[in-house]
């Protein structure tokens, strides 16, 4: 693994133990002021820039209160010399949802782009994986 790569998952890791804690502040760190964001729910056009995605933060720490869990589960990194892109798993779900649903898994997708030597994230994607009935 190369250093970028290592600050990356770093990176993430903390991001994550930030949303878990509901602190907005590691939330918002390490993300660029021109922010895109898809998440699972609306707007369906996303959400953009870094005021925008602070706003769209409150309600998801209001569910998780609820003792919903929020953790990685596996994340995998490439960086290049001034992009990279990662990808996770992520248990993120109450302990009912996980009861009935254990296998369930938020899908995490991030580009990010080197600013004055250090990694922001500049894209964000969440999605849960659709339940189609056979």
């Amino acid at each position: 693994m190369t250093d970028d790569e290592q600050r990356i998952r770093t990176l993430v890791e903390q991001w994550a133990a930030a949303v878990h804690a509901g602190d907005m502040d590691g939330v918002m760190a390490d993300h660029a002021e021109d922010i895109v964001m898809f998440d699972v729910p609306p707007p369906q056009a996303g959400v953009r820039g870094i005021d925008a995605y602070r706003d769209s933060w409150p309600p998801f720490f209001r569910w998780q209160a609820q003792g919903a869990v929020f953790e990685i589960v596996s994340l995998e990194v490439t960086a290049g010399t001034d992009v990279a892109f990662a990808h996770a798993l992520l248990r993120c779900a109450t302990p009912q949802d996980l009861a009935e649903n254990p296998d369930n898994r938020l899908r995490l997708t991030l580009g990010l782009r080197k600013e004055r030597d250090r990694w922001v994230v500049a894209h964000e994607h969440h999605s849960f994986p659709l339940a189609i009935e056979n």
